[in-house]
């Protein structure tokens, strides 16, 4: 089996069977996603704890890549503190936007998957959507939804 479709293969399986996708009862943070262009909306959920993130999981609607990201991400980030996810946004970010950047699998583990969006620039924002309303969740210490929108 080819990288290229080992990597299809990881994001098909968090479409399917998304990771953390639910509301959780307790959360200290949330921010709403929304890209108007293809419709994917997402609300990414935190309970930030001593600085460190002790759940985090999402609810929405939007294609396979946008659910894919937002599942690896939600795995990723559990019990990283929030300068190790704000690097971890960094690093995707770069990933997915930058042409020549190439990603450390040792790093990244199966977010590395998702630098082949890059080719297809229209999908960028759907994986990226994720990425953003984390950060917006990050940054919004209330209970109170932060919004972010990409178009």
């Amino acid at each position: 089996m080819d990288l290229r479709q080992l990597y299809h293969d990881v994001i098909v399986d968090h479409n399917r069977s998304p990771r953390n996708f639910r509301r959780p009862e307790m959360v200290d943070r949330v921010a709403e996603g929304y890209n108007p262009l293809c419709g994917d909306k997402l609300h990414v959920y935190l309970s930030v704890v001593e600085g460190k993130i002790a759940d985090v999981s999402f609810e929405g609607s939007g294609c396979a890549i946008s659910i894919a990201s937002a599942s690896m991400m939600t795995e990723a980030l559990l019990g990283m503190d929030e300068s190790e996810a704000e690097a971890l946004f960094n690093e995707v970010h770069r990933m997915l936007t930058e042409s020549g950047f190439a990603p450390d699998p040792a790093k990244l583990g199966k977010l590395a998957s998702l630098a082949s969006v890059r080719e297809y620039p229209t999908r960028v924002k759907c994986a990226s959507l994720c990425w953003h309303t984390l950060l917006a969740a990050l940054n919004n210490t209330g209970a109170e939804a932060a919004m972010v929108r990409t178009e």
